[in-house]
């Protein structure tokens, strides 16, 4: 099952792809109800402490479940959290990269969680999209997102190659303080990326 998980921040409505089918799971994360809402999609449940969205207009969602104000866990990583108990092995997390820093470093944590629970899972916001790798690779299709970056997630990876990019790039070792695989472009209709040895995250940007 596949679920899509709709946090606060700003989005790009226009370069959001999604159409949750009939059998997929939508959670809103308080304030995230609006962003599911721009983009014609009402989610089957609603999940937060309500400190944005406001907690005495609440809209209508099958599912409202409410949590403490004080918690040790963020509205979405508890909406994250609901997926996986409800069978999830895919999820398509929208929002959580703009406004506040602290949420988006936070959401980039929750890809690498989902990643060692190998669940495949992307971040995106209409202005980026995000994933993480550790030891495999994946096929990036061109898309409306100009740029593709690959930045180090481990202090250093190792075996990073990138083709089907205007730089290419093979067997690298990548550190976290690397600029130089930053805005990278594809050139076909799709990009591999790989990493042998640690984790990366992949991320396409306008």
């Amino acid at each position: 099952m596949r679920a899509y998980i709709f946090a606060g921040g700003v989005i790009d409505p226009a370069n959001i792809y999604c159409k949750p089918g009939a059998e997929d799971l939508t959670i809103a994360a308080d304030s995230g109800w609006h962003n599911a809402l721009a983009l014609g999609i009402t989610p089957q449940i609603l999940l937060g402490d309500f400190d944005s969205i406001g907690a005495d207009s609440l809209p209508e969602a099958k599912e409202i479940l409410q949590v403490p104000a004080e918690k040790d866990r963020t509205d979405t990583q508890l909406a994250v959290d609901l997926a996986l108990s409800r069978g999830a092995h895919e999820m398509v997390i929208v929002g959580g990269l703009g406004g506040r820093l602290d949420h988006a470093l936070s959401n980039l944590g929750v890809l690498e969680m989902l990643s060692e629970r190998h669940v495949h899972a992307i971040l995106e916001d209409g202005f980026n999209r995000v994933r993480f790798l550790r030891n495999t690779g994946a096929l990036i299709a061109r898309s409306a997102y100009q740029y593709l970056s690959v930045l180090a997630a481990d202090k250093t990876v190792k075996g990073v190659s990138v083709d089907g990019c205007k730089y290419p790039l093979k067997g690298a070792k990548l550190s976290r303080a690397c600029g130089w695989t930053v805005s990278n472009e594809i050139t076909g209709n799709c990009a591999l990326v790989e990493v042998r040895r640690g984790g990366i995250f992949v991320l396409e940007t306008k």
